[in-house]
């Protein structure tokens, strides 16, 4: 089970790459949503979205030069890519054929290699299990979460403030991290995940209490997940205080919100969570943190 003080090696790793990202209020986003929101900005990572802190700390342990194997549809992919450059190392990442052109030309331009291969993610994962070397899951990767966990340090020692976190949930290492950060540094601080009810299945998965396998819907691609992933459940059944769902039409109406706003251009998994904060306002305490998880909204999203 993953420890503080895996987080605290993994902070020490992550800050070697990047700087720590801003977090504020927006006076306007505050009089929305009736309650003091905090935004913390990981949409000005270097490849967009929160998940290179993750890629940055696995590839840091992986021993040996065989190549990194992944799947995934946008941006595990380009942080596995932007990590694997880091560290001078291999990296093929299985995306489905049906990947946004922009998001397959983003990781190509990071010097990896992808394969489209599969109508779902299902079948992008099963052949990326046949390919030769180190195959990298986007959940089941403590150190991953580990990594990721680097980005809500930073957030409640900014603001120790906060009594709530929102999180949205794809495999679910966000929610995971939060949840160890925040028992550790604000055991009064609850964890709220969210998800689409178009992909339930992290939601289902810990309302069942073992890993579910869902229909996969949704058109919001960060939270495009086909099935629950046992380390991030096994660590929002202990902390996690709530989850919820949410349609995607009120998911795009929050990023409409936060380019109003905020000034904002957030994806669509990256608008969850300001979502769920107008939608489900009597779980919400009075100074809440939202992550802006990522920027890399297809030109279909921009587009609508």
């Amino acid at each position: 089970m993953l420890t503080m003080r895996d987080v605290l090696e993994a902070r020490k790793i992550v800050n070697r790459h990047l700087p720590p990202t801003p977090s504020w209020s927006y006076p306007l986003l505050d009089e929305a949503a009736g309650r003091r929101v905090v935004v913390k900005h990981e949409n000005t990572q270097p490849t967009g979205a929160f998940k290179v802190r993750g890629a940055l700390n696995l590839l840091a342990t992986l021993d040996g030069d065989d190549p990194i194997v992944t799947y995934s549809t946008g941006n595990h992919a380009r942080a596995i890519a932007y990590a694997a450059r880091e560290y001078r190392r291999r990296a093929t990442i299985v995306m489905p054929a049906h990947a946004a052109e922009l998001r397959v030309r983003a990781v190509e331009a990071l010097g990896a290699t992808v394969v489209r291969h599969g109508a779902n993610m299902g079948e992008a994962e099963a052949h990326a299990g046949s390919l030769p070397g180190r195959l990298v899951s986007p959940g089941d990767e403590p150190a991953l979460i580990a990594g990721v966990a680097t980005l809500y340090c930073e957030f409640l020692e900014r603001h120790p403030e906060l009594d709530t976190l929102v999180v949205p949930v794809g495999s679910g290492t966000g929610a995971a991290a939060a949840c160890l950060v925040a028992a550790a540094l604000a055991p009064g601080c609850r964890v709220i995940a969210v998800q689409s009810q178009a992909a339930p299945a992290a939601h289902d998965s810990w309302r069942a209490g073992t890993c579910q396998h869902r229909a996969n819907l949704t058109e919001i691609d960060g939270l495009a997940t086909g099935r629950g992933f046992a380390g991030p459940q096994a660590i929002l059944r202990e902390h996690l205080t709530d989850f919820v769902l949410l349609g995607d039409a009120a998911i795009g109406d929050a990023r409409r919100l936060l380019a109003r706003l905020a000034g904002t251009q957030a994806e669509g998994a990256g608008a969850a969570a300001l979502a769920a904060v107008l939608a489900h306002r009597g779980l919400m305490g009075s100074a809440v943190g939202v992550v802006v998880t990522g920027a890399n909204a297809t030109e279909l999203e921009l587009a609508r």
